[in-house]
């Protein structure tokens, strides 16, 4: 299974930039998918931003496409999250999440098909 190691996030302002990242540890042999979600205060988790093992597949929810870029760089098995343009809206507990899978379908948007999570990060942006 794989293992994920979070750093980043903080404080910081509107329409500031942020970098997120996720290290993977353990069996990252495997072809695996690498998605961040968020919980807002007092919300559910949702979806933010998922990448294919290969790195040539994104999806975005659309609340944050345009102004995060999620990438990753296997011979370092690390997964960042580029958030630009931060809004008061973006506040929240970020997570990376894993789960082995490969094709149309490397990633999903419900946070139960992942097998791995990220110790979390928060993310606070004032207006």
């Amino acid at each position: 299974q794989v293992s994920l190691v979070q750093s980043g996030g903080g404080l910081v302002q509107a329409g500031d930039s942020l970098t997120l990242s996720c290290a993977a540890s353990g069996r990252t042999h495997i072809a695996y998918t690498v998605a961040w979600f968020r919980r807002p205060p007092g919300k559910e988790r949702e979806f933010v931003a998922a990448i294919n093992y290969g790195g040539d597949r994104t999806n975005y929810a659309d609340s944050v496409k345009d102004r995060f870029t999620i990438s990753r760089v296997n011979t370092k098995n690390t997964v960042n999250l580029q958030m630009n343009s931060l809004k008061p809206d973006d506040t929240a507990l970020y997570y990376c999440a894993a789960r082995y899978a490969t094709g149309a379908y490397y990633y999903t948007a419900r946070p139960a098909d992942y097998i791995s999570w990220g110790q979390g990060t928060q993310v606070t942006v004032s207006s």
